[in-house]
């Protein structure tokens, strides 16, 4: 560690060990940078806090950014394989499919018009038969190569491949100030030492736009979703309904989620948002709805207004990536916008085309 107000160097720094950074810095570290990852644990961080719900088919993306959403869903398979080759770490994935439910048959009548490329319709009859639980639902869409990842296992994997990695080193401490200038970029932490790097990759989640010294303000800001978790296996399938979702996972649990809610960097857990989660579980199953409550957390959303993330290079100082604002897609979009950033800072295309997500596009409106 450099003592204080000393410069200590790397190819790249990272700001942020959510899921956003933590890919990004395999991704670089595997093609031969050197990557200083700068980890601030922050209470309502979204990554540990998510359900891992890989939904690209549920309330899609607009244009292009659907292309991606649909790519990064099925980039996860070899993924995760990978990650489990060189960690040891099984990461579960679930790839049943998503039930949309109805909740009447005005409902159905509208899902049923939105039937598209991979999804299909099941009725009443067939809904009964395929999820016995669901069996007062007027029907339900189909999405059948959506499903869920085990975020947590996802996040243990990660952090036991970067300890691992001879390129990169973790520190534990706070960003608090970026300086930019041609060739490179420099970070100064809380405690006064100085970090510089060839580039920069900010993944700091919602707090984002707190860094000091970006050239331009982010769009970034918390919401608020609150989660439970209940002891219920009578799901095989993750559901939306009732205007949240219900994610089973194979310990005997199912994730119910998830309030939205404007409450700044408060990641505290409410009376009102427990029973709007009540709520849900009881619309999306009854049997859901009376199971023993058994943990109630939150987490902070990264949200812009037009729900994409930022990724890609600042157009004014190429030193500078971002990977932030994921919305409400963060473990979906991780793993590919990772592989993305690391393409973009070796000066080659990246596997997918980022540019719907730019940075300028707030102020070319």
């Amino acid at each position: 560690m450099s003592s204080a107000g000393s410069e200590d160097g790397a190819d790249l720094i990272v700001v942020g060990a959510g899921l956003a950074g933590l890919t990004a810095t395999a991704a670089l570290a595997d093609q031969g940078a050197q990557v200083l990852v700068l980890a601030d644990v922050r209470r309502g961080e979204a990554s540990p806090a998510a359900a891992g719900v890989l939904a690209p088919s549920v309330a899609p993306l607009p244009g292009p950014a659907r292309a991606f959403a649909l790519a990064a869903r099925d980039y996860y398979p070899d993924y995760l394989a990978a990650l489990q080759e060189r960690t040891g770490v099984a990461v579960p994935l679930d790839r049943r499919g998503i039930l949309e439910v109805a909740a009447d048959e005005r409902h159905a009548a509208a899902l049923r018009g939105a039937v598209g490329a991979g999804s299909s319709w099941v009725d009443r009859g067939a809904l009964r038969t395929l999820e016995p639980d669901l069996a007062h639902a007027a029907g339900a869409l189909v999405h059948h190569a959506d499903g869920a990842v085990d975020n947590l296992a996802l996040l243990r994997a990660l952090h036991r491949l970067l300890a691992r990695h001879p390129r990169v080193r973790m520190v534990h401490a706070a960003a608090d100030r970026v300086t930019l200038r041609a060739g490179g970029a420099a970070v100064e932490t809380r405690g006064g030492v100085v970090y510089s790097g060839e580039r920069l990759v900010l993944a700091a989640g919602a707090w984002a736009p707190q860094l000091a010294g970006l050239p331009r303000a982010l769009p970034v800001a918390p919401v608020r979703g609150q989660m439970m978790a209940v002891a219920f296996d009578g799901l095989r399938h993750v559901v939306f309904g009732g205007g949240g979702y219900a994610v089973p996972r194979a310990d005997g649990r199912t994730l119910v989620g998830a309030t939205s809610e404007q409450a700044g960097f408060d990641p505290s857990h409410t009376e009102s948002g427990l029973a709007a989660l009540r709520t849900i579980a009881t619309a999306v199953s009854p049997r859901l709805g009376r199971s023993r409550t058994l943990s109630v957390w939150a987490g902070l959303r990264p949200m812009t207004p037009d729900l994409l993330p930022i990724l890609g290079a600042d157009p004014d100082w190429p030193a500078l990536l971002y990977s932030c604002g994921h919305s409400r897609n963060g473990v979906l979009l991780a793993p590919l916008a990772g592989a993305c950033l690391a393409a973009i800072a070796r000066g080659t295309p990246p596997p997918l085309d980022v540019t719907p997500f730019r940075v300028e596009r707030f102020t070319e409106q």
